[in-house]
């Protein structure tokens, strides 16, 4: 069982930044791929970012790539996204997601284990 919980969303301004971070608990944490979605009002659940087991693979959706970056720290089961440039677009619940298997995946459904989300708003 893995137990997620993210922190650091809040109100920022176009062009600003902010760092989610996920602190999971569980002893098979490392093992697991990791991603990042989010949900606008009125939208569907969309994939951001993921990250495999070992850090070294790392994939975006084409709506953040080269702004935002995703990273972890096994040693501390965390898992962290920092979105830079930020646009009023971006305004969404964050979720972090464990996707309970090495390989990342960008398919929301493969991720057995999700935290309660952090709300993230931009305002233009």
């Amino acid at each position: 069982q893995v137990q997620l919980v993210e922190s650091g969303g809040g109100l920022v301004q176009a062009g600003g930044s902010l760092r989610l971070s996920c602190a999971a608990s569980g002893r098979t944490f490392s093992t697991y791929a990791m991603g990042w979605f989010r949900r606008a009002p009125g939208k569907e659940r969309e994939f951001v970012a993921a990250i495999s087991w070992s850090g070294r693979d790392t994939y975006y959706a084409d709506s953040v790539k080269g702004r935002f970056t995703i990273s972890r720290d096994t040693a501390k089961n965390t898992v962290a996204l920092q979105m830079n440039s930020l646009k009023p677009e971006d305004t969404a619940v964050y979720s972090c997601a464990a996707s309970g298997r090495p390989r990342l995946t960008d398919e929301g459904g493969l991720y057995p284990y999700w935290g309660q989300g952090t709300q993230v708003t931009v305002s233009s």
